[in-house]
């Protein structure tokens, strides 16, 4: 699962490298759920599409690897192959590790609650490879569920933001807005993650006050800011002029990460500066010291919604999404091409935890004191929330104003 978290996080970071082109204010996304959609989608993808959707979900050298057996197997017509299930061969390890991933972070504890649920919504008419099917259901825990796109896609689209809604607790509404789904519309495939964690040692309400949150050095606003005084992993980026916090969640299955530059604008440099694998070894908890910290963190709620067919064209699936893309449904009769990848994500900060939640859905058609460091969040920062044996982002985001 290490490999599978690392890929996770280098799609997350370069995911939000151009959702920042395009965003100054706040963003969060989950590269958890969007990479679980595109694990569903595998199965139904060839040749360099297929390459670029692993290499979403592996290293650079086990996509190499995989690119060149695939290679080495795929012969003949396209279309026959597919039927005699070559398909699966090629993709058999991507799965079976996300079925594991899926499996681990699923698991019940009364410490917090963190789910992933998938599905599909397919066209009752429509006649959809079987093979298919019973492989996502295997590995994704994802069922077909009959609907009716061509004579009633509206109350189709309805239910499946209602499905959205019951899965994430109310906090992901409204998926595919209005005129999302049409006639011809033939399956959409939907993820979503929820995640609700109490910290290990929480803020206490009393403490909280108001204070500056500073957008830039000449603008700020008010915001509730929580505070504690606690030993933390921490480390400090001599380089990158910046420090990263760790604050456990209970179990400490799950952490916060936050990266807060020292100058009230210095986020973008960093931004421009850093890559994934550097988030990788800076959060490693070899890397990272315990200290006395004395913390600042705004209590905050962030929510957004995407159409991510241009951002995840830019990192490079661009032919995963266009009409010689993936054909998740692999169907006996005309091919299937991908209409909209929509996704949304929600995360609440306060003094007993992080409550989060995010859907994806693919439709076709400072100084020291007294030995103590001071972690003041009173400017732009970064944040994910990790699970820590896998490695995997399940939330990412920047907080940039109240």
């Amino acid at each position: 699962m290490e490999l599978l978290g690392a890929a996770t996080t280098q799609f997350g970071f370069e995911l939000f490298k151009e959702l920042n082109q395009v965003n100054k204010g706040n963003i969060v996304f989950s590269p958890a759920s969007i990479s679980a959609a595109i694990g569903m989608l595998l199965p139904g993808a060839r040749g360099a599409t297929a390459a670029q959707l692993r290499k979403v979900l592996f290293s650079e050298k086990d996509t190499e690897n995989s690119r060149i057996r695939a290679e080495e197997k795929e012969v003949g017509d396209v279309s026959s192959h597919l039927h005699e299930g070559g398909f699966i061969e090629k993709t058999e390890d991507i799965h079976h590790q996300f079925q594991t991933f899926l499996n681990e972070i699923s698991k019940l504890t009364n410490n917090y609650e963190l789910k992933i649920a998938n599905k599909l919504f397919g066209e009752k008419t429509y006649l959809f490879l079987q093979k298919y099917l019973d492989y996502v259901e295997k590995y994704y825990h994802a069922s077909l569920e009959p609907v009716d796109f061509v004579n009633a896609a509206d109350e189709s689209r309805k239910k499946i933001n209602s499905w959205v809604e019951s899965q994430t607790h109310e906090k992901s509404e409204d998926l595919f807005p209005d005129a999302a789904l049409n006639s011809s519309t033939k399956l959409v495939l939907v993820n979503v993650v929820h995640f609700k964690g109490q910290w290990d040692r929480e803020f206490e309400k009393g403490h909280t006050k108001e204070e500056e949150f500073w957008l830039d050095k000449s603008t700020s606003k008010p915001v509730l800011m929580m505070t504690q005084h606690q030993s933390f992993s921490y480390t400090v980026l001599k380089d990158q002029q910046a420090k990263i916090l760790g604050i456990p969640y209970k179990n400490n299955d799950l952490s916060m990460f936050v990266l807060l530059p020292n100058d009230i604008d210095g986020l973008e440099k960093i931004v421009s500066n850093i890559s994934p694998r550097n988030l990788v070894e800076w959060t490693d908890p070899g890397q990272m010291e315990e200290r006395m910290v004395d913390v600042h963190l705004p209590h905050f709620q962030l929510q957004d919604s995407y159409d991510l067919e241009a951002a995840l064209a830019a990192v490079g699936l661009a032919g995963a999404l266009g009409p010689r893309g993936a054909d998740p449904a692999r169907a006996e009769r005309a091919g299937l091409q991908a209409q909209r990848f929509l996704h949304r994500a929600v995360v609440v900060v306060a003094e007993d935890g992080t409550e989060a939640a995010a859907a994806t859905g693919a439709g076709f058609v400072a100084t020291s004191v007294s030995g103590c460091e001071t972690f003041h969040c009173n400017h732009p920062f970064l944040f994910f929330i990790r699970h820590n044996e896998s490695s995997s982002v399940l939330f990412f985001g920047r907080f940039s104003s109240p």
